[in-house]
Formats: structure tokens, C-alpha cells, sequence
């Protein structure tokens, strides 16, 4: 069932793409539900397919610059559903996802939720990644931004939305969400794509993302992670 709504929705679903032609089909079609939901793609300026994709699957699709934080923050500013969930482009939702954000969110002690991950991949290695992330963000409330993380609309305003810098706004986002009360993580496991992982090589890959989540738990800035980040992936 496609549900391509502009009008007011509950749970509104901001997809931020850039070149995600092989991905946004099947993110999409997971996001399919009986129930009324508002599925938002902003499109960074991809040069494949993607935006054509995303409207033939029924999504309302938005043009911004380039830049995930950027992007995220533009859905959410034309996104009219009382809860937000951020899904990445290549990041698959498990079926009834629907009803469980509704009922997380039903609890007024938790301010924030997430799913645990999965990586697309039957390697044991790339199990072992899902399976320490997934530890990480139950014990210390911290999930990754691919867990796709949701909200109320209205706490998410009154936060200023994410940083728009080049890496690492989700974990500023859940930062400031920990201060405000509990982030539940869901039984339920989204599939994200292990690309990055073949992209760079599984060890370097992880390696990165550890020191990245190292350096920001100790207060690097934000412009030296960012550099870092660069740096690694261009060399």
C-alpha cells in the first residue's frame, strides 16, 4: 500500500538521499503501513534516479543543498505528522514499525526512541558490528542515526533540530535527548546496507567509526572531527 499524504499525519518519515537509487525503492516500500503516515525524501541533488524513484513509490520528495544534517532539518521543517523518524536512504524499517513508535511514544517518560540494527550481510563479522552497537545504545542510550531514531515534533523543535555540520549530528542530536530523559531502544531491528563497510574495508571502516565515537565522547571539536573524518575517507 502506497500513502503519499501532505496533509496531517501522526508519524511523519524524513528520508534524507543523495545518489540512492539502488536503496530508496526498498526503504520506501518497508515504510508502507495501513496506518496514515507522511513519508518525506530531500533529495541533496543526486544525479541517478533517486528522485524519480522516491515519487514513483509514492513519497512528497523535497529539493535541498547537499549535507545530511541540512537535509534532515529541511524535512522536518515541512513535515506535518506529531512524531518525526529519521530513516537513512539505504536503511530498511521492520514490519509494523508503525504501531511500535505509537506505542513507545505513548510512555511520557520516554522522550526518544530507536531499533536496534542489522547489518544487510550474512558475515558473522558484520554481526558482531550490529551486535556491539546494539549493546551500546541499550546500555548507555546512545544509538546511531542508521537505528533511525524518532521523536515528538515539538521536542525536536525546541531543541533547534540537528547541528548542521558535516559528521556525527545524530549522536549531538541524542546527546541533548539524554539530558531531557529515557531514549528506548526497540527490540525491533531496522537493515542498513554494509556498503560503507565494502567501500573502505570492514577493519578500517570500523576502526573509523570507533575513534570517531571515541573523540566525540571526549570532547573533541566539532571541526577536528570532521577533518578527521575526511582525511580517512579521502586517503
Amino acid at each position: 500500500m502506497k500513502n503519499h499524504c501532505r496533509g496531517s499525519a501522526y508519524l511523519s518519515i524524513i528520508i534524507p538521499a543523495l545518489n540512492e537509487a539502488q536503496n530508496i525503492t526498498a526503504t520506501l516500500r518497508s515504510t508502507e503501513t495501513d496506518e496514515y503516515v507522511e513519508r518525506v525524501v530531500v533529495d541533496g541533488g543526486s544525479r541517478d534516479d533517486t528522485v524519480v524513484l522516491a515519487r514513483n513509490a509514492g513519497a512528497r520528495v523535497i529539493l535541498s543543498p547537499p549535507g545530511r544534517a541540512r537535509q534532515l532539518n529541511r524535512g522536518a521543517a515541512e513535515a506535518q505528522g506529531e512524531v518525526f523518524l529519521f530513516l537513512h536512504g539505504d536503511t530498511r524499517l521492520p514490519r509494523g514499525y508503525a504501531r511500535l513508535v505509537r506505542e513507545t511514544m505513548a510512555q511520557r517518560h520516554i522522550v526518544a526512541g530507536a531499533f536496534g540494527l542489522a547489518i544487510d550481510s550474512p558475515q558473522k563479522r558484520f554481526k558482531w558490528v550490529a551486535g556491539a552497537a546494539n549493546l551500546r545504545s541499550r546500555f548507555l542510550q546512545f544509538p546511531y542515526g542508521d537505528q533511525a531514531i524518532f521523536l515528538r515534533a515539538a521536542l525536536f523543535r525546541e531543541l533547534g533540530g540537528f547541528p548542521e555540520i558535516p559528521v556525527m549530528e545524530d549522536f549531538h542530536l541524542v546527546q541533548l535527548l539524554r539530558r531531557q530523559g529515557r531514549i528506548h531502544i526497540l527490540d525491533q531491528q531496522v537493515v542498513t546496507s554494509a556498503r560503507r563497510w565494502r567501500r573502505l574495508g570492514f577493519f578500517r571502516t570500523t576502526l573509523i567509526n570507533q575513534l570517531m565515537v571515541l573523540g566525540f565522547l571526549l570532547g573533541f571539536s566539532r571541526n577536528f572531527l570532521a577533518k578527521f573524518y575526511g582525511v580517512v575517507h579521502k586517503s
